[in-house]
């Protein structure tokens, strides 16, 4: 047989073949044309294990040079920086290493990534220090910093563009602690039932909405436009969200209640955001409302009432028995008159207007709420979004849920035709379309949906980080709003022991490439609002994933904490009782001594531990199940007392060692939040 077919049906090249055959006992000439049969059929046979002893050799050498390369980088200390997530190419390029490299890594970390995939940092942490690389990692809150200045930038700018100015509704955010009756207030304005909507009777997104008030005097009829924000602590970043774009604020606080935690967090973001507000002392029904010492509450909060001699006007209701309602609606009215130069808007110029409320509906696809602005939004205008053209506006819809053709400053719309949901506080400006460009779909998807990118909440550095235990969730919502809500909440978690890493995130239902990441991540699966497709609840159940659906972040912030709880180690408490010195060993049994002395120092005591001193060294534990003075048994004995005990354990006890008599209790500790 020619060497060069034998070559061929062995897939080698012809000269390597040559060189190997000898290693392995076939020597037939480094030069050799052709080979007899017989050695040629023992080579074929033999060539599975030549082949695969050849690939462990070539793997060994390949791992040799790389450990050569990671010692190199360590002794010149390469330094990488890296950000919260990067593309496997731009990683590539960071590590200035070839991407087959870099892919092949992530293989062997059991991570199947392809060029354009995105990896988080920690993922990108381990590869580099494995590769011989220090890391740094950049600050993701600078880019996030920069980007609400971006935001607000672009909408200032676009606002300053309006040139006839003309009176627009003003808009109202209704702002305060949890149960306090904001949502019933509005239900009250607007003479609708929307709280029964809402679970567990809890705003759980940011809503807007409009009504007409007439006034009782004029008989004009006049729009208010009011955003209802989430009370509990959880939706601080919705509701300072809320304030960057309303003219007044409503701080509701209940007179049976009084100043709460989120009271006080409502009046720090309204004079953050600098805005004229009126307190709303709800609840006056109640046998337990105190008007005066809320306003007293709130004056320690530098929030003065008008009759007190101070500047916020206050007015008391009943959102449940519709009391005096009218009263602070001409008074909201009132106050914007007092700033009417601030309340105007060019009906007349390309819409602007801040996304409120975006999420994506399984009939219509992407929709969103905006609050419009500035200017007037039509039907079949382009919907420019960050300088990116999202899809045209195919519908609009009010608060009612009626059809409507165009919109105008102060209107609260949902708009449908997003080819993309935009994030919640994005600038809407119709205006700039001439110089933007249309949205890459499939790159913000990745962005957006990114269940491949992994978070981790905390502060504490790398090293820290690995020393924990973490809880590992993979979570979907229905709207951006809850999930950028349920992240904020989480982030205020902290503990040195524990600690919580989202591997997954993403909108909509949970489907099965959503299992399949958070199988990989370890992950129990978190559905907020939304459900599995009936395929990945049974890969779910195939591969034993904890699924758990929620309605209320409450609820799902207590399951958290009672998780993160039971992997914390209990916190021992040890109570030190007082010591007695021993005079006289009286019995001895297998397992147990009767022993007397004198309580030197608190007392002795049955039933508790006890550890045995000698010339100050611990000799070891027991209990003490018995406690007498003189015939009788006592529970205790206290200082200065003579007594005898019985010690049950093992340590021989001696005259003139020392018993210290302890207690001991377990105590489960406590997840924090800041």
């Amino acid at each position: 047989m020619n060497v060069t077919e034998l070559a061929r049906k062995l897939r080698i090249n012809t000269k390597e073949l040559l060189d190997v055959l000898p290693q392995y006992g076939f020597d037939i000439g480094a030069k050799a044309i052709k080979i007899d049969d017989k050695t040629a059929e023992k080579v074929q046979r033999k060539w599975r294990f030549i082949k695969r002893d050849l690939e462990e050799k070539r793997r060994k050498e390949q791992e040799e040079a790389k450990e050569k390369e990671k010692e190199m980088r360590k002794e010149l200390g390469q330094t990488v920086s890296l950000p919260v997530r990067l593309p496997v190419k731009d990683f590539a390029v960071v590590l200035e290493l070839p991407l087959s490299q870099i892919i092949t890594e992530l293989m062997k970390n059991g991570i199947l990534a392809n060029q354009n995939q995105d990896i988080d940092f920690d993922t990108m942490a381990i590869l580099a220090e494995d590769l011989g690389f220090e890391v740094k990692k950049e600050e993701e809150k600078e880019v996030d910093e920069e980007k609400e200045e971006e935001r607000t930038q672009n909408l200032e700018e676009a606002l300053a563009k309006a040139e006839n100015l003309k009176p627009r509704a003003p808009v109202i955010v209704i702002m305060g602690h949890v149960d306090h009756g904001k949502t019933k207030l509005l239900d009250t304005i607007r003479e609708a039932n929307i709280i029964d909507t809402e679970a567990g009777g809890i705003t759980q997104h940011i809503g807007a909405y409009q009504t007409v008030w007439k006034d009782p005097k004029t008989k004009a009829e006049r729009a208010i436009s009011f955003i209802d924000t989430p009370g509990h602590e959880a939706f601080t970043m919705m509701r300072s969200r809320g304030a960057q774009v309303a003219d007044i604020a409503i701080l509701i606080v209940a007179a049976d209640d009084g100043v709460k935690p989120q009271t006080k967090e409502a009046i720090d973001i309204i004079k953050a955001a600098k805005l004229p507000f009126v307190v709303a002392i709800n609840k006056i029904d109640k046998e337990s409302a105190d008007v005066q010492k809320t306003k007293t509450d709130l004056s320690g909060h530098d929030v003065l009432a008008e009759e007190w001699g101070g500047t916020v006007p206050m007015v008391e209701i009943s959102a449940k028995e519709n009391l005096h309602i009218d009263k602070l609606l001409d008074v909201l009215l009132l106050v914007a008159d007092m700033n009417e130069d601030d309340i105007k808007a060019d009906p007349h110029v390309p819409a602007v207007g801040t996304v409120i409320e975006s999420h994506v509906d399984k009939g219509m696809g992407p929709v969103a709420t905006v609050l419009i602005q500035s200017g007037t939004l039509n039907k079949s205008d382009k919907l420019v979004v960050n300088n990116e053209i999202y899809g045209n506006v195919r519908a609009m819809k009010n608060y009612k849920g009626e059809l409507i053709e165009n919109a105008g400053p102060s209107v609260p719309v949902q708009i449908i035709g997003f080819k993309v949901a935009p994030e919640v506080g994005d600038v809407l400006d119709v205006g700039k379309e001439s110089e933007s460009q249309e949205i890459n779909v499939k790159k913000k998807k990745t962005q957006q949906m990114g269940a491949e990118k992994t978070t981790i909440i905390d502060s504490n550095s790398s090293d820290d980080e690995k020393k924990k235990k973490t809880l590992n969730l993979f979570i979907k919502a229905d709207v951006l709003g809850s999930l950028e809500a349920i992240i904020a909440s989480l982030g205020k978690i902290q503990h040195d022991e524990v600690g919580i890493k989202i591997v997954g995130k993403g909108l909509g239902n949970i489907n099965e490439d959503d299992v399949n990441k958070a199988k990989a991540g370890k992950a129990t699966m978190i559905g907020f609002n939304v459900n599995a497709t009936p395929v990945a609840e049974d890969s779910m159940r195939e591969e034993d994933i904890h699924f758990l659906q929620y309605s209320i972040i409450y609820d799902l912030i207590n399951w958290i904490k009672e998780e993160l709880g039971k992997m914390l180690s209990d916190e021992k408490i040890v109570t030190e009782l007082g010591n007695m010195k021993i005079m006289g060993i009286f019995l001895k049994e297998k397992g147990s001594m009767i022993v007397g002395g004198k309580v030197e120092d608190g007392k002795a005591m049955k039933n508790v531990l006890a550890r045995v001193k000698r010339e100050g060294v611990n000799m070891g534990t027991g209990k003490i199940s018995d406690c007498k003075v003189g015939q009788a048994s006592v529970k205790e004995a206290t200082q200065g007392t003579e007594c005898g005990v019985k010690f049950e354990g093992s340590v021989k006890i001696e005259e003139g060692d020392v018993i210290e008599f302890y207690t001991e209790e377990t105590k489960a500790r406590e997840i924090i939040f800041k």
